[in-house]
């Protein structure tokens, strides 16, 4: 298998397109089954691995910190910390997150806490991409599109957050900063303050993107093609909805939102419908309708990396083999005319 790279930003650093994600370690997978995964991933050429101090998900106080650990074991245990490119992300605000420093906040003081938490999880003394995992103040993330105006919420500015993550680049503790869920508001203001005061800028931002929501090609795509933010995509495959495994209300064994009915975000009204056209699209085509829907992210010129993730090998070997499909013109055509039609329907 031949994997394909991109450049992190104007970094240098090269990253492989696809990235494995990880949150799924010390929940639904062992660390026997994590650094299975972590193996093969490896062999087929991965070199980048995304995870954040809250991980796994669903997050709870007796697993917290679980995925990073599981990642650290598997660096000792391999030695092939200088060979892979390694992010994890400090949370935000959050009340659900209370047992994490009395809740998490953006200042200094708590994020330099939280990467060192992170590094002696992660059994490293750097990390290669810290991420902001989301906002410090109130806007649109997480299934939200669109705004209400809440000034009260601010709290810790972004100036603040970006001095620190500064202050960690220049300790030589992390090698890039970028953000996660962010707006395109919060990116100019990164960027603004990164020229303004000298700070490193941000090279990359990890939000959703997927057949089902595509608001990141709005305002966001701009970003990443002229001030090199290209976007690391998450849930490109809609928490597995893409699929067409929960169609007809089917709920496999194991699988996550048999798991944990918390997880709503990509099973709305109307949604099930469209995923059953894409599916048949795929399959009209003798297209795996999973390796359909990554090889359209893996070919979007503003994605820097394709973050998959999975529960057993199976799965993880066809995310991989995504990289290597080029999509026919017919079947891009027809994603496209479904996506006319229904835009946006699971942000």
């Amino acid at each position: 298998m031949s994997m394909a790279y991109a450049q992190l930003g104007r970094t240098g650093i090269r990253v492989s397109r696809i990235c494995l994600g990880t949150m799924t370690f010390g929940e639904q997978n062992t660390e026997a089954e994590a650094h299975d995964q972590l193996d093969l991933a490896f062999d087929y050429g991965v070199n980048f691995i995304d995870t954040a101090e809250m991980y796994p998900v669903p997050p709870r106080a007796e697993t917290q910190g679980l995925t990073e650990r599981y990642i650290g074991s598997w660096l000792a245990r391999t030695g092939r910390r200088d060979r892979v490119v390694l992010a994890t992300k400090v949370a935000g605000p959050a009340d659900w997150l209370s047992y994490l420093r009395g809740g998490p906040r953006l200042e200094a003081v708590q994020i330099r806490r939280a990467l060192e938490d992170s590094l002696r999880r992660l059994q490293t003394d750097y990390v290669d991409l810290y991420q902001v995992h989301w906002p410090e103040r109130r806007t649109n993330y997480f299934g939200e599109l669109g705004y209400t105006h809440r000034p009260e919420q601010d709290g810790v500015p972004i100036e603040e957050t970006l001095e620190a993550l500064a202050r960690l680049v220049d300790a030589g503790k992390v090698r890039a900063i970028g953000v996660s869920n962010e707006t395109p508001w919060g990116v100019m203001q990164y960027l603004n303050l990164a020229e303004r005061h000298g700070w490193p800028r941000i090279v990359s931002i990890q939000n959703p993107y997927n057949l089902l929501n595509r608001s990141f090609e709005v305002g966001l795509a701009e970003f990443a093609h002229r001030e090199a933010v290209g976007l690391l995509a998450y849930s490109p495959l809609a928490f597995g909805v893409l699929t067409g495994k929960y169609l007809g209300g089917a709920r496999p064994q194991g699988a996550r939102l048999t798991l944990f009915s918390r997880f709503d975000r990509y099973n709305k009204p109307r949604t099930e419908q469209v995923v059953a056209r894409y599916v048949e699209l795929a399959r009209t085509y003798g297209l795996s309708p999973a390796k359909m829907a990554l090889a359209y992210v893996n070919s979007r010129p503003f994605v820097t990396a394709n973050i998959i993730g999975a529960t057993n090998l199976d799965q993880l070997r066809e995310d991989l083999g995504s990289i290597e499909l080029t999509l026919p013109p017919e079947v891009v055509a027809g994603i496209e005319a479904i996506h006319a039609e229904c835009p946006n329907l699971a942000p």
